[in-house]
């Protein structure tokens, strides 16, 4: 009996010394990692940056000028079945737990553990709470560091900040892919819908969204984003969320994006330009793309279209009265035997001499790229003609080859550059340097 005693003791004291010294390094751990933590109560005040949109004289949109493309929703009107639908999605207890779930940590480290070999990115037990720690006040990087100060930010989050408040941040802040941040901005660049216009299957979609918003596009994955969005329908019929019937109904509908209709959109680019340029001198940068501002200009969305005509036939006026350049004014068929010509005109290129060879052949080529062009054809006969006079007739007592080769592709280079002027002066000068030479070797 002594015995036994003796060992309770023993395992007792051996308890109490495990459970100090692993407070002793709970400890340390909090006051290592907390001595640099952000300032988390700027939270309690935090403003997001907002999308700011300016709209024509009918009130419809005109532009809109960001860093971010977001619309911010209190809370209190955000419909219950898209809080229910992220809750289910992400944190199911987060009106319960105290900043973190200890319960979904630890069967996440199961599972990490599970796959250690893998090679596969962590599972997360995030919860809301420690999302918006992770997002507003910490880094992405996949670090225990990290980690720990996000628990500890999170814990110290849910004692300043009352539960709406943490998830009217998540909600407004986080990322759902498209470039839209927040939910009320998803659900306009997504379905072209207000929250209290979505339905549940289009609510459960966007829930499923935070995990990998691009991995869940339904514009590139249809079929993956079905998937997801089937699954956080699963988890809110667990949950209790909605009726089992509504949610039957929701994983039967399809997945259908809806853009904003044009008619909803004034285009209006010069005239919203000039107006960014004014708000950016008035308010600056981070009071055009953060504030959120609403304006309403003097556009009329009737007589837009014509003053846009107006002016572009004022310009193509203008530029038809001084002389601006028409494109090509025919076409002249360089003939049927253009390519056999060019052939013939190099005929008497000695075999052995490879490396003219080519630079011959390559003018032909050229010559053969050019000869389609509406533009330049007739000067290209031309060229071809004296090409085969001078090879045939006067290129031994020329004598230069590679020289008139050099000629020919800078004529050549000329007609690319739509510039026949400088083609016929090329040409002329070539053929005085040929003349020239001639008249130096001719016998008097």
């Amino acid at each position: 009996m002594r015995i036994v005693i003796k060992l309770v003791r023993f395992v007792f004291v051996c308890l109490v010394l495990l459970a100090i010294a692993g407070g002793g390094v709970v400890g340390l751990t909090i006051w290592y990692f907390g001595r640099d933590l952000p300032d988390y109560q700027q939270l309690a005040h935090y403003e997001p940056p907002i999308t700011t949109r300016v709209h024509a004289g009918d009130g419809r949109l005109l532009a809109e000028y960001a860093t971010e493309r977001r619309v911010f929703v209190p809370v209190g009107v955000i419909p219950k079945r898209v809080v229910s639908a992220f809750l289910s999605a992400e944190d199911k207890n987060f009106y319960s737990h105290h900043g973190v779930d200890p319960v979904s940590m630890f069967r996440a480290a199961l599972t990490d553990v599970g796959r250690w070999h893998s090679k596969r990115r962590p599972v997360g037990a995030s919860t809301i709470t420690q999302q918006v720690a992770k997002n507003m006040l910490l880094t992405n990087e996949l670090t225990m560091s990290r980690k720990i100060k996000e628990i500890l930010l999170a814990t110290r989050l849910d004692e300043a900040l009352s539960k709406d408040r943490i998830l009217e941040l998540y909600l407004n802040e986080i990322y759902l892919g498209s470039g839209a941040y927040g939910v009320e901005s998803a659900a306009l660049i997504y379905f072209n819908k207000s929250l209290d216009e979505l339905s549940l299957s289009e609510a459960a979609f966007l829930a499923g969204l935070p995990k990998a918003p691009n991995n869940y596009n339904p514009a590139r994955y249809p079929q993956q984003a079905k998937t997801r969005r089937d699954w956080v329908l699963d988890r809110m019929a667990e949950d209790g969320s909605a009726p089992e019937k509504e949610i039957v109904a929701a994983r039967a509908e399809p997945i259908v994006l809806r853009r904003r209709e044009e008619a909803e959109i004034v285009n209006g680019p010069y005239f919203a330009e000039e107006v960014r340029r004014d708000l950016l001198a008035r308010y600056g940068e981070k009071g055009l793309y953060q504030s959120g501002l609403s304006v309403r200009t003097s556009l009329d969305a009737k007589l837009q279209p014509a003053a846009d005509k107006a002016l572009r036939d004022g310009l193509i006026n203008y530029d038809r009265g001084h002389g601006g350049w028409r494109g090509a004014v025919g076409h002249i068929d360089p003939g049927a035997n253009w390519a056999a010509r060019l052939a013939a005109a190099g005929a008497h290129l000695s075999g052995d001499d490879d490396a003219l060879h080519r630079l011959n052949m390559d003018f032909h080529r050229h010559v053969a790229r050019l000869a389609g062009n509406t533009v330049m054809s007739q000067v290209i006969d031309s060229l071809v003609d004296v090409y085969e006079a001078e090879q045939r007739l006067v290129l031994n007592l020329y004598g230069d080859r590679r020289r008139d080769h050099e000629d020919h592709l800078a004529i050549l280079d000329a007609l690319a550059a739509r510039d026949p002027g400088r083609a016929r002066q090329l040409m002329h000068d070539h053929l005085e340097s040929v003349r020239a030479v001639l008249e130096a070797r001719l016998p008097e």
